[in-house]
């Protein structure tokens, strides 16, 4: 007679240390409560530390670290800071991200660009490789990039080439990574958000037209809720993906299934 699965067990992360990015508002402030919730040791990084401190501060293991992701020697420090604290990192949420919208390519903002890509794709690579040296010698971890449907599809009539380029880089990052590490243990994946309403987003869902063009292209007529991630993110953070690596998974609304 075949066991009874235990599905609550599947998506526990008991015990796990978790490094989320960005997590001083929106996404970020979400996963880390979330990852809290199943079990996980939180160290919750950004640049804003008193947002931090009051998030921390509501969860019961967890560690704030200031933590501006543009910067490689405070990557470096994130990562030592956490294995100094926790002794390890299990799960790798490379969450902050920025933004070009209202430039239009045309005006070739080169600088502009270069800090998009530099917070939004190559942070995490080195991110990712930190982590991954202590991952690799237990040959176990987890990485969830946090990407856009704006990985896959173009952004227009948004203004954000540099977004779009940078988490469409981030998508094949991850697909890359996952193959180097698959057979070490490492699962590396992608979340590919819709539209949310977060800092990020606030203007759009505050004006009429923008709010009428994401209910016109998400197939479900509206934009997400942020615990409508939760699922999403647990199941790349946990076993219950045990098997699955180097996908971009879309909680979109069927925003790219048009």
């Amino acid at each position: 007679m075949s066991e009874t699965p235990d599905i609550e067990a599947l998506y526990r992360i008991d015990g796990k240390v978790c490094v989320v990015t960005g997590a001083s508002s929106g996404f970020g402030d979400r996963f880390a409560r979330v990852l809290s919730a199943a079990g996980g040791k939180v160290v919750a990084a950004a640049r804003r530390r008193d947002r931090l401190e009051e998030l921390v501060s509501e969860l019961p293991d967890a560690v704030a670290i200031r933590c501006d992701v543009s910067d490689d020697e405070q990557c470096r420090q994130l990562i030592s800071q956490t294995i100094s604290h926790y002794g390890q990192v299990d799960v790798l949420v490379n969450n902050a991200g920025i933004t070009d919208a209202v430039h239009a390519a045309e005006e070739a903002n080169i600088e502009v660009f270069r800090n998009v890509v530099d917070v939004n794709l190559n942070a995490c690579f080195l991110l990712s490789a930190l982590a991954a040296q202590d991952m690799l010698t237990r040959e176990e971890g987890s990485i969830i990039n946090v990407a856009s449907v704006h990985g896959l599809v173009a952004s227009a009539p948004n203004l954000q080439p540099a977004y779009a380029a940078s988490k469409a880089g981030l998508v094949n990052l991850t697909r890359d990574l996952a193959v180097q590490w698959a057979k070490r243990g490492i699962r590396v994946n992608a979340l590919c958000p819709g539209y949310f309403d977060t800092e990020l987003t606030r203007g759009m869902f505050e004006d009429e037209r923008s709010t009428k063009w994401i209910e016109r292209n998400a197939s479900m007529g509206r934009g997400g809720s942020l615990e409508e991630l939760d699922g999403a993110l647990l199941f790349l953070a946990s076993n219950a993906s045990s098997y699955v690596t180097g996908i971009p998974l879309p909680v979109d609304g069927g925003w790219i299934a048009r």
